[in-house]
């Protein structure tokens, strides 16, 4: 997968410090995955769910949230944003 937006997981990381290895796993197996659905990135992540357009990730157990955008055609991952699990609780994000 191409992964557009790098920056913001690594100005995260450098904000959230125990954010940095689980977001750089992150991102090394999502680009070198081939998912065409959301079936096939639940093999991989479990707990990842379709919220509107967006898929959300939980990155490190359940502390922090990666929201992305996928196209599965075309295989570019566009981040969107990533929060602590109290601001995705907010629900501000999906406006």
């Amino acid at each position: 997968m191409r992964i557009i937006k790098r920056q913001p997981l690594l100005d995260f990381s450098a904000k959230y410090p125990q954010a940095e290895i689980p977001l750089d796993t992150w991102y090394r197996v999502a680009k070198k995955a081939t998912w065409k659905n959301l079936a096939e990135i639940r093999e991989t992540y479990p707990s990842a769910d379709l919220v509107g357009e967006h898929v959300v990730f939980n990155i490190k157990g359940n502390d922090y949230r990666l929201i992305v955008w996928i196209n599965f055609r075309y295989q570019i991952i566009y981040v969107r944003d990533i929060l602590t699990h109290v601001d995705y609780d907010k629900g501000k994000w999906k406006r």
